[in-house]
């Protein structure tokens, strides 16, 4: 396997390598002491505070329990300051716990888990007040989200000489996670298996939140890991427990533990102590078995069954400092969910609240005042020695941030030929090179096995295709090819593979590298339209991480008429505009497509940026009807207008408007058509091109708002308050998205649009079909005015 650039593995600071036996009880001091703060976060949260409502504020103490032994290794001894760790969703108490101990959490939230400007209910990277590497509320997407980050920091360390480096990309899962489909579309890409800065562990405490899980298949688990280029390694027995292994009857015990349902094995946790040996021998158990079992206590015998792989710190310290840094590595460790508390092993512990006895109790155990909850460790113990001497080492310094690089607001070339919106993506970024190097420089774009047919054919034979290694060409010497597949660990495009979750996890973590390391990338990332909904929930989690991207589907509509069926898209336009922290955009020229996505450009990678979803199609549409202004002034305000959302391609003349026809996108031709079709008759009709009725719609909710200030009036310029007139609207997309603009004036409104799937035929038949085509606009507009 390829090693890490130096960038990637040469850290700061390296992980204490000093671990022995006073070393090891420090930890398991510090263990403890976690083990209480995470379960009184959430206690504090849901008996601490006033409720109103009565509606429980939750938590999960069972699911922090089983984290605690690993989380505790890694921060208190193999951590560095360059290392980034998402953590398991449930597990959020204890890294706020973590935090604390180590001085990077004011002890004023540690009563505000899951309240107003507190503490999150799961990790949140922007919104929690300590240090949160990665938001993992969406499960088994916020997993991923480190080996994604881990790519966007290759690509950005081999563009961009003087990246800060980093270190160890940890992911902390919980072992139902691994039902996520998520994973394994990661876990399968093959420049993953090139990441040996990737390390995953994985809290196997086989139980999800209904049940214990009957057959957790660890093996089957191991061997997709294996097969896709990870190290593997498992800790199911601590070292405790592994000494009795060495012992006569030790064999047979191991086998007994092993071979027992994982059910049986969470009874045994339950039982009284004075129980657990009868259960182990059984019916069938050896003299030897009974011999070795009577030569323990009770209590000895109750903490060995217990004595799992996650809860050896000795041995999880070890591990972690000797896993292979060429490849990846996934350890299993077995854990007891809810491990040290009450309710451990119970198969309904899931969010099981501790009771104010059980909590009493539980204080006692861990050596904290019950009265005192959030006490630290007193001054010259070792424990609070390690945590001094940790919170010191792991305490990052600020990155210095790449100076600003202005985005234009146009490239100046004419848009005089017929062209579709991907065909004008495709120049546009082409051009860029030339014309705009440095913004061209922080572009990297990235697609599913769609880029010549999302039209980025150019942009690639400019700026290659980035790769973790150099890889031969062997078609370079092909005349007849068009588009040059040169894989190179400078390029600018990273292709995966046909998986639209990775795309936009990619994106999501490319569009981070501003915040996380202080250098600015612009990731564009083209899929097919229809396939929007498949990557809109980890699109969406990017987003509500701090991540800043791109998203260009494309073609959409019935406008890919002959493709027919669920390949035409009905939707997006609709999620688009319902999708937080991101513009929807469609424009119907390439002028506007150029106006707008360079806008969209300038919002990306910077500190208050917002995220762009494109909506582009491949009917050519002829420039002629935007009837763009020749004058200087004018041309620019319509640009301004443009990326308002809209404008006007027929100003109102001294007559009255009698109907207003609103189109948007690829459909524009037949709007236009319809509005000339009706002069014809002595009908005067107003025309609105929306380039995003996303933009329109906020202009609408903000008017006479209280709580929304200083946005576009563009509403008010498109459809004028004195001037009423009925309103038709069309677009290739489900005609609820256009709806609301029915509220602008009161106008009465005919909505068109796509309702029902897509078929095979020519687009003439596809707007026949689905009546979005110029006879019907024109129906819609005679019926509306009683014609």
């Amino acid at each position: 396997m390829t090693p890490p650039p130096p960038a990637t593995t040469t850290p700061t600071s390296v992980p204490d390598q000093s671990i022995g036996g006073a070393d090891v009880a420090a930890l398991r001091d510090i263990s403890r002491r976690v083990l209480w703060l995470s379960a009184a976060i959430i206690d504090s949260a849901n008996r601490g505070r006033p409720n109103e409502t009565g509606i429980k504020v939750g938590g999960h103490q069972a699911s922090s329990a089983s984290m605690v032994d690993i989380m505790v290794a890694l921060w208190f001894h193999h951590l560095t300051d360059l290392d980034r760790v998402s953590v398991k969703p449930h597990a959020s108490p204890v890294l706020h716990a973590i935090n604390y101990l180590l001085g990077d959490l004011d002890p004023k939230y540690l009563t505000t888990l899951r309240a107003q400007g507190g503490l999150q209910s799961y990790p949140s990277r922007v919104k929690d007040p300590d240090t949160v590497d990665f938001s993992t509320g969406s499960v088994g997407i916020g997993a991923t989200a480190a080996l994604w980050a881990a790519v966007a920091h290759r690509y950005l360390a081999s563009r961009f000489p003087g990246t800060p480096p980093a270190g160890r990309f940890v992911s902390l899962l919980g072992d139902a996670e691994l039902d996520e489909g998520a994973i394994w579309e990661a876990v399968a890409d093959p420049q993953v298996a090139k990441l040996g800065e990737l390390l995953w562990v994985v809290d196997l405490n086989r139980q999800s939140l209904d049940r214990i899980v009957p057959d957790m298949q660890i093996t089957r688990l191991q061997g997709m890991f294996a097969a896709a280029g990870w190290q593997v390694v498992v800790l199911k027995w601590g070292r405790t427990i592994g000494e009795l292994f060495a012992r006569p009857g030790g064999e047979e015990l191991r086998r007994r533990l092993e071979e027992m349902p994982n059910e049986e094995y969470q009874r045994i946790l339950r039982v009284d102590s004075s129980e657990i040996a009868a259960r182990l021998v059984g019916e069938s158990g050896s003299g030897e078995l009974r011999a070795l079992l009577d030569s323990l206590t009770a209590a000895q015998l109750s903490t060995a069954v217990r004595d799992l792989g996650g809860h050896d710190l000795g041995l999880l310290v070890d591990t972690f400092d000797g896993v292979d840094t060429h490849r990846p590595t996934v350890v299993f460790a077995y854990t007891v969910k809810g491990h040290g508390l009450p309710t451990e092993g119970h198969p309904n512990n899931h969010s099981a609240l501790l009771t104010e006895a059980q909590m009493r109790s539980l204080a006692a155990s861990c050596g904290v005042p019950f009265e005192d909850p959030w006490r630290m460790f007193d001054t010259g113990t070792a424990a609070a020695e390690v945590c001094d001497r940790r919170g010191r080492l792991l305490r990052r310094s600020p990155h210095t941030t790449s100076a600003p690089v202005p985005v234009p607001t146009s490239l100046g070339h004419p848009h005089r030929k017929t062209s579709s919106t991907q065909a004008a993506l495709g120049r546009l970024l082409a051009d860029l090179v030339r014309d705009a190097p440095e913004v061209a420089a922080r572009v990297v774009t990235c697609s599913p096995d769609v880029a010549s047919s999302t039209n980025l054919g150019g942009w690639i034979n400019k700026t290659g295709v980035w790769s973790v290694a150099e890889r031969h060409d062997w078609f370079a010497d092909d005349t007849d090819r068009v588009l040059r597949w040169s894989e190179v660990p400078n390029g600018q495009h990273i292709e995966l593979g046909i998986a639209e979750v990775n795309l936009v996890s990619l994106a999501g973590e490319l569009g981070a590298t501003w915040s996380r390391w202080g250098r600015r990338l612009i990731p564009i990332a083209t899929l097919y339209d229809p396939f929007v909904s498949r990557a809109l929930e980890p699109w969406s989690y990017g987003m509500y991480a701090g991540g800043q991207s791109i998203l260009v589907g494309t073609p959409s509509g019935v406008t890919l008429a002959p493709e027919g069926g669920a390949h035409q898209s009905i939707t997006t336009p609709s999620i688009g505009l319902e999708q937080p922290s991101c513009v929807a955009w469609e424009p119907a020229f390439a002028q506007d497509l150029e106006w707008c996505f360079l806008h969209a450009m300038n919002q990306v990678g910077v500190p208050g940026g917002i995220s762009a979803y494109f909506r582009l199609s491949t009917r050519p549409v002829d420039p002629a009807p935007a009837l763009l202004p020749e004058d200087p002034a004018l041309l620019e305000r319509r640009r301004l207008q443009a990326v308002a959302g809209g404008y006007r391609l027929r100003a109102p003349g001294p007559a009255p408007e009698q109907i207003t026809l609103v189109g948007v996108g690829a459909i524009m031709p037949e709007v236009v058509a319809a509005a000339d079709a009706l002069a014809e008759l002595g009908i005067e009709a107003g025309v609105v091109c929306l380039t995003s009725p996303d933009l329109v719609f906020r202009s609408f909710q903000q008017r006479g708002s209280r709580t929304v200030g200083g946005g576009s009036d563009i509403i008010d310029e498109l459809f004028p308050p004195h001037r009423p007139a009925p309103l038709v609207t069309v677009l290739d997309g489900h005609p609820h998205t256009l709806s609301y603009l029915a509220g602008a004036r009161g106008d009465r409104i005919r909505c068109l649009g796509v309702t029902e799937f897509g078929q095979s035929s020519d687009l003439a038949d596809a707007y026949k079909l689905h009546g979005i085509g110029t006879e019907a606009i024109l129906d819609a507009a005679l019926t509306l005015l009683g014609r």
